[in-house]
């Protein structure tokens, strides 16, 4: 199974277009030694033609440019793109669909109803995509596995999340089961697991089960420590308040993923834009390294 990351920043992107954070001001100055990520999203493949795409960001068509395993090229018209699976209705998340409008023919499409009922009225996506190539909703099951006829090779497992619905979601800070989903990725040859959960708020017995379940761990990697945003002023919610498990302090992400065993890969995605990890320079980033945790980047290809 190959897991290619996409993009590995929060929403926004880094640098994100209007915020001189020191991190945003850091790189694009050349201050600080960080590379730019576009907004998260990975593929999942277990023959390197049929690809899982999780999360359409609203970088998709530079994602695509930057990954030619997307792009084929083996007619006029065409993509490596079989499915798409959405981990919630989060913008970030789902504004690609639009730039996949022209497609040929529907997009089978995975989401939980919760993600559609906001993609429907919320945010009506869906309805508009019906003007062009429109898309074939699959329920994404909880707690039970599944697979999707045209990604060959690979199985599911999802499970619900405490995490938050979008600002225009009518659960939003009343979550439902099926808002925001954490899933489990296993080769159907080798039976080897990836827990993928960009959108962690909370960590619940069922998710720390799949957690040690898994060869590789590709979770939450927004913000450094709870009150980063609004100590920086940039916001006045805490990291768990949005919905988001920060890495450092008690009960942080760095203290659950040293409690996995030694041989699992720990790697952090949806990276916010003023996360100091993301200077490869700093004490912060160093410490990472000390735990054995990865800082995902767009690019980065995981072999599983």
């Amino acid at each position: 199974m190959k897991i290619h990351v996409l993009g590995a920043a929060a929403g926004g992107g880094f640098p994100q277009w209007n915020c001189n954070c020191p991190n945003c001001d850091g790189v694009r100055t050349g201050r600080i030694q960080a590379r730019p990520r576009t907004q998260s999203s990975i593929a999942a493949s277990a023959d390197d033609t049929h690809w899982a795409l999780f999360n359409a960001s609203p970088d998709i068509l530079q994602q695509i440019r930057e990954f030619p395993a997307l792009q084929p090229g083996r007619g006029l018209r065409d993509t490596g793109i079989a499915a798409i699976v959405l981990i919630d209705a989060q913008i970030d998340h789902t504004t690609g669909l639009y730039m996949l409008r022209e497609h040929t023919r529907r997009h089978p499409l995975w989401c939980t109803p919760q993600v559609r009922e906001d993609l429907t009225r919320g945010n009506p996506i869906l309805p508009l995509l019906e003007h062009y190539c429109g898309v074939d909703w699959h329920t994404l099951p909880l707690g039970d596995r599944f697979s999707i006829d045209t990604v060959p090779g690979l199985r599911f497992e999802a499970l619900p999340l405490l995490s938050n619905a979008p600002p225009y979601s009518p659960h939003r800070d009343r979550p439902e089961p099926g808002d925001n989903i954490g899933v489990t990725l296993i080769d159907a040859a080798s039976t080897r697991r990836v827990f993928y959960a960009p959108g962690l708020g909370q960590m619940e017995a069922s998710v720390w089960a799949a957690m040690q379940a898994a060869d590789v761990v590709l979770v939450d990697g927004t913000l450094w420590t709870d009150d980063e945003m609004i100590r920086l002023g940039a916001s006045q919610k805490t990291s768990r308040a949005m919905g988001h498990l920060p890495q450092s302090g008690p009960d942080g992400m760095i203290e659950w993923l040293d409690k996995l065993p030694a041989t699992t890969r720990k790697i952090l995605i949806h990276i916010n834009n003023t996360n100091p990890i993301l200077d490869e320079a700093s004490p912060q980033h160093a410490e990472l390294a000390r735990h054995g945790i990865e800082v995902a980047y767009d690019g980065m290809s995981i072999v599983v």
